[in-house]
This record gives C-alpha cells, structure tokens and sequence, in this order.
C-alpha cells in the first residue's frame, strides 16, 4: 500500500484513457469504489464502505485492486492520523 503525505503529484497521474483502460479490467466492486472516489475524494476506508454500500472487506479488496493498477493513492487523514484516506490518480 503505497503512502504519501500529500497530495498526487501531477507527474504520476493518469491520463483519462489510460485510467478508463485500466479500470476496465478490475472487478465491479472496484469500479464502484473509484466512481465514489471520482465525487467525493479523499475518503477513509469506512467512509467508503458507508458511501458505496459495501461491506468493509469487500472495500478492503477494491482498494487493494485499485492499488495494484496504480489507480488509486493514499495518504494518512489530517483528521485522524490513524486513518489513511484515499484518492484517485487521475
């Protein structure tokens, strides 16, 4: 789980196409979880979970999906230095 402390740098983000490529090819919970994302960024694990309807693992799974494909970045809450929030590379 890749970690910042700020926000995406505009060096790693992805263009439209290249992102819609690579979403095409991930699960539906996955793409749910990035249009969620694509409206209201950065959100917690939790918060995620209450806005898309899913179940915390099946968040957890998206997440970790959305990762791999370099879809999605995170970094820790200015809220709650606990939690991680995550956001989109587009």
């Amino acid at each position: 789980m890749s970690t910042t402390t700020a926000e995406p740098d505009t060096e790693n983000l992805l263009s439209e196409a290249e992102f819609r490529e690579r979403l095409r090819e991930l699960p539906p919970s996955a793409k749910l979880v990035a249009k969620v994302l694509e409206s209201d960024a950065p959100l917690s694990q939790g918060q995620l979970a209450e806005e898309s309807l899913l179940p915390d693992r099946t968040v957890r799974y998206a997440l970790n999906r959305l990762e791999e494909s370099d879809l999605v970045g995170s970094r820790y809450s200015f809220k709650d230095a606990r939690k991680q929030v995550y956001f989109l590379n587009t």
